[in-house]
């Protein structure tokens, strides 16, 4: 089984007009409220490629029931912590400029988190947690930090997908596959790259520090895996990018689908880059049909 961790989701109300004009009454073309959050992004990608996923989390208020009867209609499985306070609102404006207003998250009680906690119970060998996504202000800011060895322990796996310092105290536990993109890698090690073989010369740092595989995304530029044997490369598909959230997500998800199902790297690498693009080519998270349509694009070549 593959669990998705999304924390901190959102009802994302997103509102359509031509334009907005500030201290005035705006009145909107359309709207709708669609749930949102990383690991429920991984989810919908997981089900397009019929893998057996569960998402956990925390959602509270009128907002969670809504957000969880989103995820019944789209056949996502869910095992929620149901929470006091309520899930948070995202605001997206959608005009001649897009405008985004970001809630900070409700507050989580100990006793809440205890919960959450007990899900890892249900952990055995050969499980992997994908946690994705920002934390709310009540969280310690080691969350996901504190539930590897947990995780380690049953024999699972697992993927953090975040950046900085909080993906390098992860490295010490294991994780299946780490993804900054080239941006990230650099700032990791407080560098620049004036060359491919630099930069994979610092991924290939990551490998030393612990990560299993490293995937470096590289937008419409392709991407590498590096694993403990080789590093292979694919160009980018062919496309029109007009959408870059989820992409990463999608990219993770579909790692982390087909290694669940064949444990081959150079596959699962495929699939991923196959799905990151496929999502960054629609407007919404990629289906089945539009991943199948990128996939012939994608070559992996091994160069070392």
């Amino acid at each position: 089984m593959i669990y998705t961790v999304t924390v901190n989701p959102a009802l994302d109300y997103v509102m359509q007009l031509e334009k907005v004009n500030a201290g005035e009454v705006n009145r909107t073309n359309n709207y709708s409220f669609l749930a949102g959050g990383k690991g429920i992004n991984v989810s919908q990608i997981l089900n397009q490629l019929n893998v057996e996923n569960t998402a956990w989390g925390f959602v509270g208020g009128f907002t969670g029931k809504e957000l969880i009867r989103q995820l019944n209609q789209k056949r996502i499985t869910s095992d929620f912590v149901t929470i006091s306070d309520v899930t948070r609102v995202n605001v997206k404006i959608h005009a001649e400029k897009e405008t985004e207003i970001n809630a900070a998250g409700p507050q989580i009680t100990s006793q809440e988190i205890t919960a959450f906690k007990s899900r890892l119970d249900d952990l055995k060998k050969g499980d992997i947690v994908v946690m994705s996504g920002s934390l709310t202000p009540s969280l310690p800011t080691d969350f996901y930090q504190q539930l590897l060895p947990t995780i380690k322990d049953a024999g699972a796996e697992f993927v953090v997908d975040t950046t900085g310092q909080a993906l390098l105290d992860t490295l010490e536990y294991g994780p299946l596959v780490i993804k900054p993109n080239h941006h990230e890698l650099a700032d990791l090690f407080d560098t620049s790259f004036d060359s491919s073989d630099v930069m994979l010369e610092y991924a290939e740092k990551l490998l030393n520090m612990g990560a299993q595989n490293v995937m470096v995304s590289m937008a419409g530029d392709g991407g590498y895996l590096l694993t403990k044997n080789h590093v292979y490369h694919a160009k980018g598909a062919v496309g029109t990018a007009v959408n870059s959230v989820g992409a990463g997500d999608s990219m993770i998800a579909g790692f982390v689908g087909t290694y669940f199902k064949t444990h081959n790297a150079e596959e699962s690498f495929r699939m991923g880059m196959a799905c990151g693009a496929a999502t960054a080519f629609t407007k919404d998270i990629a289906v089945k049909s539009q991943i199948d349509a990128v996939l012939p694009q994608i070559k992996v070549e091994q160069i070392s």
